[in-house]
């Protein structure tokens, strides 16, 4: 696991290297699928542009392509690295299901949705809309996250197990989130700036839907398969259909 506090996203790749290197030693044929995912890599950037290339393209043409755009989006905008840095490095952190930084590299396709989002997000931002929507796309039919290219979303965020996850158009996600698989966050009319919005911090477990012009409030809990169509006060858990207010501190609760 990661020392505390946040790495650069350099100080992250000499560490994912050193994992692959120890991986090699124990097992030589699981170390030779490591060159094309890690050693053939200068930085994080390559690695993650890699995967999203090996895990989008259905041909080894349509890998390249999807490398490169990442790869150009990455130059671009290093601010995705880092981004990317810190959604690995929360994982290896928080995660009982892992210590180590590179099984959620390259095993965890919640992690590469998640890339592939930040990278169809600039597309969408810098106006290449069609491409945004093709990435948006592939990701939902080939990892089974589909989430909108307009949506905002902070880093240190983990989707876990990753399937049939849906964020909608102008969802905003906070820092630190966690997301289970089977949930859906979106808009329940077709207004912009009527999407829900998540705060830091908050875990939303499977099954779960949250609609509409909601805020979930910073550290809240959704419960599995609860039903949001309402404000969610910071602190507060959320569970059922329609979904009550419980374990709120004490100040959140009505009189």
């Amino acid at each position: 696991m990661t020392s505390g506090g946040f790495e650069s996203s350099d100080e992250l790749w000499r560490s994912i290297r050193r994992e692959a290197e120890a991986a090699m030693a124990r097992d030589p044929v699981f170390g030779a699928s490591l060159s094309a995912a890690v050693f053939d890599h200068d930085d994080l950037g390559g690695a993650v542009a890699f995967q999203i290339g090996a895990r989008l393209g259905k041909r080894a043409a349509e890998c390249r392509q999807f490398t490169q755009i990442a790869r150009e989006a990455f130059l671009a905008a290093p601010g995705l690295i880092d981004a990317a840095s810190r959604d690995l490095k929360g994982i290896a952190d928080h995660d009982p299901a892992t210590t180590a930084l590179l099984p959620p590299l390259l095993n965890f396709k919640g992690f590469i949705a998640l890339q592939t989002f930040r990278v169809s997000n600039w597309l969408w931002i810098n106006n290449r809309t069609d491409l945004a929507l093709l990435l948006q796309s592939e990701s939902s039919n080939l990892l089974q996250v589909s989430i909108h290219p307009s949506a905002k979303i902070g880093t240190s965020v983990f989707l876990d197990h990753a399937t049939g996850v849906i964020v909608g158009a102008f969802v905003e996600i906070g820092d630190e989130v966690t997301i289970m698989q089977n949930v859906t966050v979106g808009r329940n009319d077709g207004l912009a700036g009527r999407a829900p919005r998540i705060g830091r911090g908050v875990l939303v477990s499977s099954g779960a839907t949250i609609l509409g012009d909601v805020s979930i409030g910073d550290f809240a809990r959704i419960g599995a398969a609860a039903v949001v169509t309402a404000d969610v006060p910071a602190g507060c858990t959320a569970v059922g259909v329609p979904a009550r207010l419980t374990n709120c501190p004490e100040e959140k609760l009505p009189a």
